[in-house]
């Protein structure tokens, strides 16, 4: 059953025809796309087989809601086909055409590379149609026409999502095996659907999904942030006039802590039963985490994990190799085509980034994630902003201004060899703030070259891009779609109470977040600080540094749409690290060899 919290509400934008792809509400109408036809475009993918569309096909679930979908599907089909759905609230005509102009560069998806019929981050079916699938677009509660206000994730969605998988499977065309695919939203609901266990879904494709919404998303390590679900709020999610969406920045307000609200949007990754093909990345400031989580808890063998590189809509979108592996997985477990997938596919493939000009290492395989016997390597802060393997025994400090986004604490190491770092960093901090009994502490690991600069990856091939090299991007074209600093941690110092039984690793602490341990000011205290997965290499005389700092490290997310936050959850003040003695601040790396 749902939480019984009842949560606050934002109104959304009604639907209007001619917006995010809305086209209006009929159901029972039936349309044909012709093999070639081209209907967003002459500039777009023309499709190679003729497409049936079933518009606004209504499904009741168990509490007498009715959600909508759109069902793609091969014209005069003589079988039974299986279905793969696509699930958010994004409604289900908007389309990667209509999202990617916002980014950057469009995120260096090219129109032709995209037909319009897909539901933006999920699968295309001009070309998953032709391949025998049905392709269904949903409008989850609240969305389109669909009746309610739109909750995120949670029990109310995954029951929901239940419900539409057996429904689905039911249809006249459908062959009872039933597949969820597509990134981010889309990739988060998979998990909250597959924990149900509906029994027509034979397997998922979580490609980016983060896995709770107070860790990994709007309360990362205790720090609020609306991200950028504000744009989503106001842009994309519309609604009927009863409709509305949970209200995250309100529900924040009333509770700072993670109430029963909160640990909803946890997922429970312990009950997925179905085979699971993941992807993640480092350059995902979301979902990072929750791909690896889900790796190392659900608890079968048939789950296979790919870290990338690039962006997540350019790798669904752009790379042809993302379309025949998805095929590949699909094809075995819905179509039972015996093709090798379970004993040809590495389980574990991971890239590892090169920063600066250089493209990154692809499709790595490894034995396991976290790798066997990886060497977790201690290195301590110590004076002139060194890292030492040995800690000192006088103590020392270094502050800095925790309101200036320019300001910060750094301690560089310099590798005297090649040397290859994947797996989950750590920071331990002895930290304090004189000027409040609370502040937040970010961390992020960079990479310099040889000459000691400051070095970025760019998240598309550079052949993509308009850009020869990273130092063409100017400041006001670094934003997190285009862009990698580093991997980062956060931590609220109030929040810093760990439950070692929860841990999904020694390197990756678990933090409850289920009460606010003040500090009274001037205290020192310890945080062990878990930074997002990495894969990086490092060539010898080419250096990482931790730097700490009161301000989040990473390049623009979509800001314009948000409010500034309340004065009381902001920092105040000078920061202070202390090292040495009987502060052994730290960051543990986790070293796997050379490249």
């Amino acid at each position: 059953m749902p939480t019984i919290i009842q949560p606050a509400v934002k109104r959304i934008s009604e639907p209007k025809v001619g917006e995010n792809g809305y086209t209006g509400f009929f159901p029972g109408k039936i349309d044909i796309f012709k093999a070639g036809a081209q209907p967003f475009g002459s500039d777009t993918k023309p499709l190679t087989s003729s497409i049936q569309l079933e518009h606004d096909v209504e499904i009741v679930v168990r509490d007498g809601a009715r959600l909508y979908i759109d069902v793609y599907r091969p014209v005069d089909s003589t079988e039974q086909i299986p279905a793969i759905l696509s699930w958010s609230p994004y409604g289900k005509k908007y389309s990667a055409l209509d999202m990617l102009p916002m980014t950057i560069w469009h995120s260096c998806v090219r129109r032709s590379e995209l037909s319009g019929l897909e539901k933006f981050e999920g699968l295309d079916p001009a070309a998953w149609c032709p391949k025998g699938y049905a392709i269904v677009s949903v409008d989850s509660r609240g969305t389109g026409n669909s009746d309610g206000h739109i909750g995120l994730f949670g029990t109310q969605e995954a029951e929901d999502g239940h419900d539409v998988v057996e429904a689905v499977a039911k249809l006249p065309w459908c062959n009872g095996n039933i597949g969820m695919a597509g990134n981010s939203y889309l990739a988060i609901s998979q998990w909250f659907i597959a924990a149900q266990c509906p029994p027509s879904l034979k397997a998922i494709a979580p490609w980016e999904g983060l896995s709770d919404l107070y860790r990994e998303q709007f309360c990362r390590g205790g720090w609020f942030s609306m991200d950028n679900f504000d744009l989503i709020t106001k842009e994309i999610l519309r609604g009927k006039p009863s409709s509305g969406v949970e209200d995250f920045a309100e529900m924040y307000r009333r509770s700072s802590t993670a109430n029963q609200f909160w640990k909803d949007k946890r997922v429970d990754f312990s009950t997925i039963q179905c085979p699971v093909y993941i992807r993640g990345s480092d350059v995902s400031n979301l979902h990072n985490m929750g791909s690896i989580r889900a790796w190392l808890q659900i608890p079968h063998d048939k789950k296979w994990i790919q870290w990338g590189s690039y962006q997540e809509w350019f790798e669904l979108y752009s790379i042809p190799q993302s379309e025949k592996d998805l095929t590949l997985f699909f094809d075995h477990y819905l179509r039972n085509v015996s093709n090798g997938w379970e004993t040809d596919t590495p389980r574990v493939r991971w890239d590892a980034l090169q920063f600066g000009d250089k493209e990154p290492i692809h499709d790595i395989i490894l034995p396991d994630f976290p790798v066997p016997h990886t060497d977790y390597r201690e290195l301590f802060f110590s004076a002139a902003g060194s890292l030492s393997s040995v800690s000192s025994s006088t103590v020392d400090s270094v502050s800095y201004n925790s309101e200036d986004r320019q300001s910060w604490v750094e301690f560089t190491h310099t590798f005297s060899e090649a040397s290859r770092l994947i797996g989950l960093p750590k920071a331990i901090l002895y930290m304090s703030c004189d000027a409040r009994d609370d502040f937040v502490t970010f961390v992020i690991l960079r990479k310099k070259d040889k000459n000691g600069k400051d070095l970025m990856h760019l998240n598309f091939p550079f052949e993509r891009t308009p850009i020869k090299s990273t130092l063409d991007i100017d400041e006001k074209q670094q934003h997190s779609v285009n862009t990698h600093f580093g991997q980062m941690g956060i931590l609220r110092a109030s929040h810093r109470s760990i439950d070692h039984s929860k841990s999904i690793h020694p390197q990756f602490p678990f933090h409850p977040h289920e009460k606010e341990e003040k500090v009274p000011p001037g205290t020192i205290v310890k945080l062990e600080i878990g930074i997002w997965a990495m894969g990086v290499d490092f060539d010898a005389g080419e250096s990482i540094s931790v730097r700490v700092g009161g301000k989040s490290h990473t390049a623009a997310e979509f800001t314009a749409w948000s409010a500034p936050r309340p004065d009381h959850e902001l920092n105040k003040g000078q920061h202070t690290v202390y090292f040495g003695g009987e502060y052994p601040s730290s960051v543990i790396l986790p070293y796997i060899g050379k490249p």
